[in-house]
């Protein structure tokens, strides 16, 4: 494995990101790896791109008109603007490098030719909330997988899960199944996760290759949050016809998080979680009926209001 020398891209997508980025960048810059970092930003306001400048060269710093910001597109658009690397690892602002060795334990499955994508191993953030620290332990194990198409009779939609916080994929993969989709409203990483499981790829977990990232969500926000999932599953129900449904990961969810707010003496957020966890069911339904709307309900319910302005609101 020691000769397995890819060229490998990190792809970094900004907004407003003053309080975060160096934090990341810092945590980039120690890595036992190779590879050349970039930012694309979408107009910041504040002292993001004065602290990129800091770390990066001019030429590696990108900038586009905050309303022309996509989840997939932006991300599409430096992979297009980079054609020269056969690898690219995606992370937020908000996220940052758990140890020295992520970059490389990220890359290390593409060792395996059939490997078209990977994710990393999310922690929670110190100040994370004991609902983000579940999240994390619920979605984030500590055993490494490898998942195919064969994968979806048991795993079902969760065959394809990946988050672009931190994650890599191999560029022949990602040409191959059309690279990220415009069209969406997030969940690009699952978009394209999906692509690749049916045509044949397959999607590893790197559960040494750790980060740290978390959301203290409002009930609010877990509210918009699972709104723009229901539109998604409702405008892209190719994944859940090809891949099937959940597998009952909802139901398997609330009780792990129960179970570890009881555990823990915490009573009174083991009721919030049933309200919480009701709030997203009604979100979520809400979303995949999303056709029966108006723009202006839309917009208020939803995390990403600018996807309301765009090209796409009307699909």
């Amino acid at each position: 494995m020691s000769s397995f020398k890819p060229r490998v891209a990190c792809i970094i997508p900004t907004y407003n990101g003053e309080k975060e980025l160096e934090r990341l960048l810092r945590s980039l810059e120690i890595q036992n790896e190779e590879f050349d970092t970039y930012i694309i930003d979408s107009s910041s306001t504040d002292g993001t791109l004065a602290i990129a400048l800091r770390y990066l060269p001019a030429s590696s710093i990108h900038s586009i008109p905050s309303i022309e910001f996509n989840h997939g597109g932006t991300r599409q658009l430096m992979v297009d603007k980079i054609p020269d690397y056969e690898f690219y690892i995606f992370l937020t602002q908000d996220a940052y490098l758990d140890n020295q060795e992520s970059i490389k334990e990220i890359i290390a499955p593409f060792f395996n030719k059939a490997i078209g994508a990977v994710c990393g191993r999310q922690l929670p953030h110190d100040n994370a909330n004991a609902f983000a620290i579940h999240a994390r332990l619920f979605n984030y194990p500590r055993t490494s997988n490898v998942r195919g198409l064969e994968n979806t009779t048991e795993l079902g939609i969760k065959a394809a899960f990946i988050s672009n916080s931190f994650a890599g994929y191999r560029r022949e993969a990602l040409v191959a199944v059309g690279g990220f989709p415009r069209h969406v409203i997030f969940a690009e990483d699952m978009y394209v996760a999906a692509r690749m499981l049916q045509s044949g790829w397959r999607i590893a977990y790197a559960a040494s290759a750790t980060c740290k990232h978390s959301h203290n969500y409002s009930v609010g926000e877990e509210f918009k949050r699972y709104f723009d999932m229901g539109v998604f599953h409702a405008r892209e129900k190719w994944i859940r016809q090809s891949l099937g449904g959940a597998g009952g990961e909802g139901v398997k969810f609330v009780r792990s998080e129960l179970r570890f707010l009881i555990q823990k003496k915490l009573v009174i957020l083991a009721f919030q979680s049933l309200f919480r966890n009701a709030t997203k069911i009604l979100a979520y339904k809400l979303g995949q009926c999303e056709k029966y709307l108006p723009i202006k309900i839309k917009t208020r319910l939803s995390m990403y209001r600018r996807y309301w302005q765009g090209p796409y609101a009307a699909q």
